[in-house]
């Protein structure tokens, strides 16, 4: 097992949206979030909130989804990268099955533990590094994988700091690789949470960030079988 740790977190952070405005100098933005996920569990019910009984619903989908992308002419199955991890459960449901390595990144140090002691089980084998990082502050290495997946974890990064890890990630991809987001998106404006410290997006403010970074959209499609309670989820994938 390989845990490289990141820089302990700053506590202040200046913030830079680009469309985001109300959250404009909000200099706690990072911290309030580190301090959320100290508390979170790390099971299947801490990744999932309230809403564990749709996990099934999700990986499916997202199975589905990927397998759009991936296999001959299309991106490899040989590295993928799973960005926001927490335990694994994205590792374990839809990356681990179709590729041969997987890395992990997370901020959160028992998040990463637990999936390599208990979580991941003999899959554990095949992750060959758990960064414990900051997305923020996460460098990628270059042209290493074919697919880099991130899910709930885009609303936990600012306009520029989102915009400039895509600009990353591109550099980080193998020929032929994607980069998948899924996550909540706003139904119009962007809404911040202040409990867990996520800015959610309508999907128009995503595809210009993506755009600024100089990526291609591919697909978009919307996740079903969510409750209606729950803030529309997308996947967008780009190269």
């Amino acid at each position: 097992m390989t845990l490289l740790n990141g820089p302990h977190p700053i506590s202040k952070v200046k913030l830079f949206p680009v469309t985001c405005e109300f959250i404009k100098g909000e200099k706690q933005f990072y911290y309030r979030a580190q301090k959320f996920y100290e508390d979170v569990p790390a099971s299947e019910e801490g990744m999932m909130g309230d809403f564990v009984e749709i996990s099934n619903v999700d990986l499916e989908s997202s199975r589905h989804f990927l397998k759009r992308f991936v296999g001959p002419g299309k991106a490899g199955t040989y590295f993928a990268l799973d960005c926001g991890s927490g335990i694994g459960r994205v590792s374990k449901g839809v990356l681990l099955p179709v590729f041969e390595k997987v890395e992990m990144v997370d901020m959160m140090e028992h998040f990463l533990l637990h999936a390599h002691e208990e979580y991941l089980g003999n899959d554990a084998d095949r992750i060959e590094t758990y960064y414990c990082f900051n997305l923020q502050e996460f460098m990628p290495p270059k042209s290493k994988y074919d697919v880099i997946w991130m899910q709930w974890v885009a609303c936990h990064l600012t306009d520029k700091d989102l915009l400039n890890f895509l600009v990353r990630c591109k550099k980080s991809l193998r020929p032929n690789g994607v980069i998948i987001i899924k996550d909540n998106m706003a139904r119009q404006g962007c809404k911040l949470d202040p409990i867990d410290s996520s800015i959610s997006r309508h999907l128009d403010i995503m595809k210009v960030i993506i755009s600024k970074a100089g990526l291609e959209i591919l697909a978009v499609e919307k996740q079903e079988g969510f409750p209606e309670i729950i803030m529309p989820v997308w996947m967008i994938a780009m190269k």
